[in-house]
């Protein structure tokens, strides 16, 4: 699995790498976030969460929110995409525009470059590529969808499901 520029957590040399097909308006999504956290702590440098965008069409706030967090990391980088990240997953209910500008101010970004990029939907391009990428892998079917490894995993499962995978790729790897 590529992954390109997208924004990571984690040292590019981990053993292991957790590829996250992800959307902010999906309920299951914001379910799995605190596993991803335990599952950061737990592993440390041994694992890398790199995050990929898939607005499902049914979520008439996904892509905004995912050009949003996009220019969040154009700006800021990894810590911006992720602070900015945190608080769409925390504020899932409240994704309309003015919300999305109200986040970018608390994440420090140039306001007006902030907007200028959701006018000309500067990040489209990016969150398309990911979701092409979503439909070449098979992730496609629904969200939240996981690589561990290169190897496929749907849904919101549990800690131990995703201990146990990554566990199996440690082995693989040492």
């Amino acid at each position: 699995m590529p992954v390109g520029d997208a924004p990571t957590l984690g040292p590019a040399t981990a053993l292991v790498t957790l590829v996250v097909f992800s959307d902010f308006e999906c309920p299951f999504c914001a379910r799995v976030e605190p596993t991803i956290a335990r599952l950061r702590a737990r592993y440390r440098n041994d694992l890398r969460v790199v995050w990929k965008n898939e607005p499902l069409p049914f979520h008439g706030h996904a892509r905004a929110a995912a050009e949003a967090a996009l220019e969040a990391f154009a700006q800021r980088g990894n810590s911006g995409f992720w602070r900015m990240h945190d608080l769409l997953f925390q504020s899932q209910q409240h994704l309309e525009r003015e919300d999305l500008e109200r986040y970018a101010q608390q994440v420090g970004l140039d306001l007006g470059r902030f907007r200028r990029a959701l006018d000309a939907q500067t990040h489209a391009a990016a969150v398309r590529d990911d979701m092409a990428a979503a439909d070449a892998t098979g992730a496609q079917m629904g969200t939240p969808a996981f690589f561990i490894g290169g190897r496929f995993i749907s849904g919101a499962l549990p800690f131990e499901e995703f201990q146990r995978r990554i566990d199996a790729a440690l082995a693989g790897r040492r």
